[in-house]
């Protein structure tokens, strides 16, 4: 027998499902990794959905108005809330920063 046909009757210590399988596993495991250091490093952001302090403001013609410090905005010297569905003018209102329930 010659050494070519010894050789290819010889299966080599490494086959091709062991090398597949090993870079299958290494890929998968940087894989993970790295949607893990994504999901792991997450800064500290403001939030900006939370309304902010509670306030009260009293108009002109004593009537309140209660609602968050965030909703408020001044614009040009008057004072406007600013919701999601409305916008009211309550130029002339003082604003007192209360707790209300």
């Amino acid at each position: 027998m010659s050494q070519l046909k010894r050789y290819l009757t010889q299966k080599p210590w490494v086959s091709l499902k062991i090398v597949f399988l090993v870079v299958c596993l290494s890929v998968l495991f940087l894989l993970v990794a790295k949607l893990y250091s994504n999901n792991a490093n997450v800064t500290d952001q403001p939030k900006e959905d939370e309304p902010g302090e509670k306030i009260i403001i009293i108009l002109p013609s004593g009537k309140k108005v209660y609602t968050y410090e965030n909703l408020i905005v001044s614009e040009n010297g008057k004072l406007y809330y600013k919701g999601d569905r409305s916008e009211l003018d309550l130029t002339g209102g003082i604003v007192k920063y209360e707790d209300w329930e």
